[in-house]
């Protein structure tokens, strides 16, 4: 068995490498070649927490098998500890043998990010050179991160309901990624100026109403909604829903049953399920179209998956068997 800690696996996997292999699990999700449960929610009441069992199979050439446990405690803050500490458990899926414990906290971080790289990569205009960025929480560098890996943007505004939180993320980003991509990274002091600027709008936020004006929003601009999870958050505009030529999903099930910003729009009847044009594993398979002209809006919308947790966690342990890294433990 082999442990990985985050500086393991930023040795040997890159943003890149993760944004490929999201494809890969997507596809496989919408081919039907993965076995996602439910997960389990175990409410720890004494301590105020709870503790989630996300169990994911993905077959194929390379089979990949798992299960991430996420605890939310937060009373953690008061202790000097993570709020929401995550550990990733691997399977040989050959044998059910654990074949490595792996940080499950970057590795959300790492294949959330691509994620919405990877939609970002299908569904982008291709010539994208400014983006906006809402949200500056844990997720917020790789959702930045991946942008950069999949368009040459020049220029990238960040916003935060604490503008002083934004500007500096925008410092420690450009401190980060600016030489290395050649971009300029601002906080956002006008937010309705920067998303009419920007060809690719990324949101990252657990709000409960929209963060931008889809009035806003130019045509040509892709829109990424990463972070509302729940029934009740809406941090995508329900008129942007109405309006976008092409929206598609990580996947159809779990994005209508837990995204707010999504199933709103449905059960007020401002769109009918026919408007959501499928998942990007379809997209990937060639079962469906996004963009077809340069002048659409096109939206993703995720709410997240264990196949990507289980694929990418294989991927990884791949990368650190040959490069003999991490700490191996005989059972």
């Amino acid at each position: 068995m082999r442990i990985l800690t985050k500086k393991d696996v930023q040795a040997v996997y890159t943003m890149k490498d993760a944004i490929a292999d999201d494809k890969i699990a997507l596809a496989a999700y919408s081919k039907g070649d993965a076995t996602v449960p439910l997960r389990t929610n175990i409410d720890v009441q004494a301590e105020h927490g709870q503790s989630l069992y996300m169990p994911g199979y993905a077959a194929g050439e390379q089979p990949a098998l798992g299960v991430k446990i996420v605890s939310v405690y937060p009373d953690n803050i008061d202790k000097g500890l993570p709020s929401v500490p995550a550990t990733m458990v691997s399977l040989d899926p050959k044998t059910g043998i654990v074949s490595a414990i792996i940080d499950g906290t970057y590795l959300t971080q790492l294949r959330t990010g691509a994620l919405q790289g990877a939609a970002t990569d299908l569904l982008a205009n291709p010539d994208a050179k400014v983006a906006t960025l809402i949200g500056t929480g844990g997720q917020a560098p790789t959702q930045l991160e991946a942008m950069l890996n999949v368009r040459q943007l020049t220029r990238v505004y960040v916003s935060d309901i604490d503008h002083d939180r934004a500007t500096k993320f925008a410092q420690d980003m450009t401190d980060r990624f600016g030489k290395q991509f050649n971009v300029d990274i601002l906080p956002a002091n006008d937010l309705s100026k920067a998303i009419r600027a920007s060809d690719i709008i990324t949101s990252v936020t657990t709000s409960k109403q929209a963060t931008f004006d889809a009035a806003d929003v130019q045509p040509g601009t892709h829109i990424n909604g990463i972070g509302a999870y729940t029934p009740e958050m809406h941090e995508i505009p329900a008129a942007l829903v109405q309006r976008a030529d092409s929206v598609i999903f990580d996947t159809m099930d779990g994005v209508l049953a837990e995204a707010g910003d999504m199933i709103t729009p449905l059960k007020e009847g401002l769109v009918t399920k026919a408007h959501y044009a499928g998942e990007l594993g379809q997209l990937i398979n060639g079962k469906i179209k996004g963009r077809q002209r340069h002048d659409q809006v096109t939206l993703f919308k995720a709410v997240g998956t264990a196949v990507l947790d289980v694929v990418v966690a294989e991927k990884i342990l791949q990368a650190a068997d040959k490069q003999h890294v991490g700490t191996s433990v005989d059972l």
